[in-house]
C-alpha cells in the first residue's frame, strides 16, 4: 500500500522519535538532555560499551557515530526489527493515535494533485519575487527599505509583491498551463459572487508561508494602500494549508533552536523577519490569529520551554493571558512556557530596528514563568481587603490550577500558589495592613465607651499600629517564630508520621495554610516529597528528607508538644485508622479557628474606623460581635482534637503521656 507524504509527515510529527527508540534502548543519563529532546545510548545495531548512538526529537532522526546507521522512525523499525514498511507505519500511527488510511484510489489521486499544487505555489512565489523588482514594485521596495530590511533578508524570506491587478497572476499561471481549478485549489484566485475569478492578492507585499518540509503552502499579504479593508490578508484554507496548524518560519527556527536552546513566538511576520536580521533566528509567529493548541504543540516539539513574546499594551497582555490559559492544561514535567512582555507601545520589530538587539535580549532574560503570569493576572488591580475577596482569590486560583492534566505538575502548582498567597497576605498583617487598600490597622482601635467617652476597645493604640496586644502577639501577625500552635503541630506531625494519608485526601491536606514560618518551610518539603514519591510514601524516607533539610529539631519539638498534650493520634505509634480520625477532627477545628481569627481582624478594623467616624452605636454593635468571636476562639482553643474511643486500634488509653525510646 502506498502512503501519502502528508500522512507520513503527520504521524512522524506527532510522535517523538525518542519514544520509538526508547522502547529498545536505555538512554545514557549523563550525555542525554531530555529537556532539549537530545538522547544518547549504546547502539542497538552493533555492540558497544560507550554510547555513540544519537537521536534528536527536533530533527526526528537518529545516527550512530560508531557504525554509521541513520534514519527516521520507520527506518528504525524496519532495520532493527525487520518489519515491513506498512507494519512500521501501522505502529507509528498507533502511537500517534491516528487511524490508518484505507486503500483509496481517490486519495492517491489527491496526493498527486497535492504535489502539483505545491508546484503551482512555487510558480506563484517566483512571480511575486520577480514583480518586487519591477517598476510596479518600487513602492513595495521602498516600504521594505524603510522598515530596515536588507536585500539579503528579503531574498532569504523570498518576499515579493502582488501587483495592483485583477488578472496579473492568473494570466501568468494560465500561460504556464495551470488550470483555473488548480489556481482556485491553491487559494490564489477567488470568485466572490462573480462568474469570472480574479487574483486574491492585489497591491500587497507577499510573505510566503512554508511547511515543515519547506514547501510554499500559503501566502500572507500586507496591503500597500492605506484604505485597504484588511491590512494583512492570509491565504484561505486549502488542501495544502490549515492556518491553525502552521507557524511562520517554523523550519528555519527549528534549525536555529538547536543552538539557541529555545524558540520565541512573536505576533507578526515582520517581527520574525526583523529579529532574524538582528541575529535572533529562532523566532516564529502564528498566522494572524491567537495561538492555537496545535501551534503550541509545534512549539513544544522545538523546545520544552518556548518563550511567548507579546507587546506590553492592553491587547498584548490579553493575548498573553489567553495563551497562558491555552497552555495550562497541557504542561507536563519539563514542559511549560515563559512570557516575555515588551515595553508598552513597542513590538519586536520596533525594538530591534531602533535600539538594536540588546534591549530585546533583556526582555527575554526577564521572561516570566507560567505560574508567575497566572499569579500576576489574578492579583493585578484588585484590593483584597476583605475575607470574602481573599477567599475568592484562593478559590479562583484553585480552579485555574485544577485544569492541569498532569497530576504531579498540578500538585506543585497548588503548592506554588499557596506559597504565593502566604507571602502576599502575611506581610500585610506584619506591617499593620499598610499595603492592602482600606486595611486601616494603623489608625488605632479605640471606641466610644458606654457614656460616649473614648476608651480602649479591646485594641491598644500605638505608633506601630492599632491592633490589639493579643493579636499583635499571635501567630497570625508574628508568623510563629517559635514553637507552632498545638493544633498546627498535630496536623503536620500526623502527616509526617503517617504520610499515606496524603494519598487519600491530597488536595484538602495540601491546601492547609500554616501560620508558623518554620512549619511552612517544612510543609513545602513534605509536599515536594509526596509529589516525587507518590507510589512509595514511607515515614522513614520522609524523615530522611526532612533531616537532610534541617527540620529534625522542629519535628522533635512538635513530637514532644503533642505527647505533652496526650494527643496520641499524631504519634508514630497510632494505628492508621486512629490517625485518620484524629486528623479529620483536628483539621475541622483548625479551619474553624482560622476563619474566626480572620473575622476578629476585620471586626477590629471596623471598630477602629467606626471610632474615628464617631459612630458610637456601630462601635457598640461591633464590640458585642467581637466579644462573641473572642469567646468562640477561646472555646476552640480549649477543645482537644481527639476522638472518643481512641486507643482501641492503637492499644492506648487516655492518661499521662510517657516518652518512648
Amino acid at each position: 500500500m502506498r502512503f501519502s507524504n502528508s500522512f507520513l509527515d503527520e504521524i512522524r510529527d506527532r510522535v517523538n522519535i525518542s519514544d520509538v527508540i526508547g522502547k529498545r534502548v536505555t538512554w545514557d543519563r549523563k550525555k542525554s538532555n531530555a529537556s532539549k529532546g537530545d538522547y544518547w545510548a549504546c547502539c542497538p545495531f552493533h555492540g558497544e560499551k560507550s554510547p555513540s548512538f544519537h537521536c534528536e526529537d527536533r530533527k526526528g532522526r537518529y545516527h550512530c557515530f560508531g557504525c554509521g546507521v541513520s534514519g527516521d522512525h520507520f527506518r528504525f523499525l524496519t532495520d532493527l526489527d525487520g518489519m515491513a514498511f506498512p507494519e512500521a507505519v501501522q505502529q507509528i500511527a498507533d502511537m500517534a493515535g491516528v487511524a490508518m488510511p484505507q486503500p483509496d484510489v481517490q486519495a492517491e489521486r489527491r496526493e498527486r494533485e497535492r504535489a502539483s499544487l505545491q508546484d503551482v505555489m512555487e510558480m506563484a512565489t517566483l512571480f511575486f519575487q520577480d514583480q518586487l523588482q519591477t517598476a510596479a514594485g518600487a513602492r513595495a521596495r521602498a516600504y521594505l527599505r524603510d522598515r530596515g530590511l536588507t536585500g539579503r533578508t528579503i531574498e532569504t524570506f523570498r518576499l515579493g509583491y502582488a501587483p495592483d491587478s485583477r488578472n496579473a497572476l492568473k494570466e501568468h499561471l494560465a500561460a504556464k498551463g495551470i488550470s483555473k481549478e488548480q489556481m482556485e485549489a491553491c487559494g490564489l484566485v477567488v470568485h466572490e459572487n462573480v462568474p469570472v475569478s480574479y487574483d486574491r492578492f492585489r497591491d500587497r507585499i507577499m510573505f510566503p508561508i512554508l511547511s515543515s518540509r519547506e514547501k510554499v503552502i500559503a501566502f500572507g499579504g500586507r496591503a500597500m494602500a492605506a484604505d485597504a479593508l484588511a491590512k494583512y490578508l492570509n491565504s484561505n484554507e486549502t488542501e495544502l494549508f490549515h492556518k491553525g496548524n502552521v507557524l511562520y518560519n517554523f523550519a528555519r527556527a527549528r534549525r536555529a533552536t538547536q543552538s539557541a536552546g529555545t524558540v520565541i513566538a512573536v505576533e507578526g511576520y515582520m517581527d520574525v523577519i526583523a529579529l532574524y536580521q538582528a541575529g535572533v533566528e529562532n523566532a516564529v509567529a502564528p498566522l494572524g490569529t491567537a495561538l492555537t493548541e496545535n501551534q503550541l504543540e509545534l512549539l513544544w516539539k522545538m523546545s520544552s520551554q518556548p518563550v511567548l513574546c507579546f507587546d506590553g499594551d492592553g491587547a498584548g497582555i490579553r493575548a498573553a493571558n489567553r495563551a497562558a490559559d491555552l497552555a495550562l492544561p497541557h504542561i507536563k514535567p519539563g514542559r511549560s512556557v515563559s512570557f516575555a512582555l515588551l515595553p508598552d507601545g513597542k513590538d519586536p520589530d520596533d525594538l530591534v530596528r531602533h535600539e538594536g538587539r540588546a534591549p530585546f535580549d533583556r526582555v527575554l532574560s526577564e521572561a516570566k514563568p507560567l505560574a508567575a503570569m497566572i499569579w500576576s493576572r489574578e492579583t493585578a488591580s484588585t484590593a483584597f481587603d476583605t475575607p470574602e475577596k481573599r477567599a475568592e482569590l484562593e478559590n479562583r486560583l484553585r480552579q485555574i490550577v485544577s485544569v492541569i492534566g498532569d497530576e504531579s505538575v498540578r500538585r506543585f502548582y497548588q503548592q506554588d500558589m499557596r506559597d504565593r498567597l502566604n507571602a502576599f497576605f502575611q506581610p500585610q498583617f506584619q506591617r499593620g495592613g499598610s499595603n492592602m487598600p482600606n486595611r486601616n490597622f494603623g489608625r488605632g482601635a479605640s471606641a466610644n465607651g458606654r457614656n460616649g467617652q473614648r476608651g480602649q476597645a479591646g485594641a491598644s493604640s500605638s505608633a506601630g499600629g492599632g491592633i490589639s496586644d493579643r493579636l499583635s502577639q499571635s501567630g497570625l501577625v508574628k508568623g510563629y517564630l517559635t514553637t507552632p500552635a498545638l493544633r498546627e503541630s498535630v496536623l503536620a506531625l500526623t502527616i509526617v508520621n503517617h504520610p499515606q494519608l496524603l494519598l487519600e485526601e491530597y488536595d484538602e491536606i495540601a491546601a492547609i495554610d500554616y501560620e508558623n514560618r518554620d512549619l511552612q518551610r517544612l510543609w513545602s518539603q513534605v509536599l515536594t516529597y509526596a509529589a516525587e514519591n507518590a507510589a512509595e510514601l514511607s515515614r522513614a524516607s520522609l524523615m530522611e528528607r526532612l533531616e537532610a533539610h534541617g527540620f529534625d529539631a522542629l519535628v522533635k519539638a512538635m513530637n514532644q508538644q503533642v505527647r505533652n498534650a496526650r494527643l496520641w493520634t499524631a504519634t508514630e505509634q497510632a494505628a492508621p485508622e486512629d490517625a485518620r480520625e484524629g486528623y479529620v477532627q483536628a483539621l475541622s477545628l483548625h479551619k474553624r479557628t482560622k476563619a474566626l481569627r480572620w473575622q476578629k481582624i476585620d471586626l477590629e478594623r471596623e471598630i477602629a474606623e467606626a471610632t474615628e467616624a464617631g459612630d458610637g452605636e456601630r462601635v457598640g454593635l461591633l464590640m458585642r460581635a467581637l466579644s462573641e468571636v473572642q469567646l468562640e476562639i477561646g472555646r476552640m482553643e480549649n477543645q482537644e482534637a481527639i476522638i472518643d474511643g481512641f486507643g482501641v486500634m492503637s492499644g492506648r488509653v487516655k492518661g499521662p503521656a510517657y516518652g518512648h525510646g
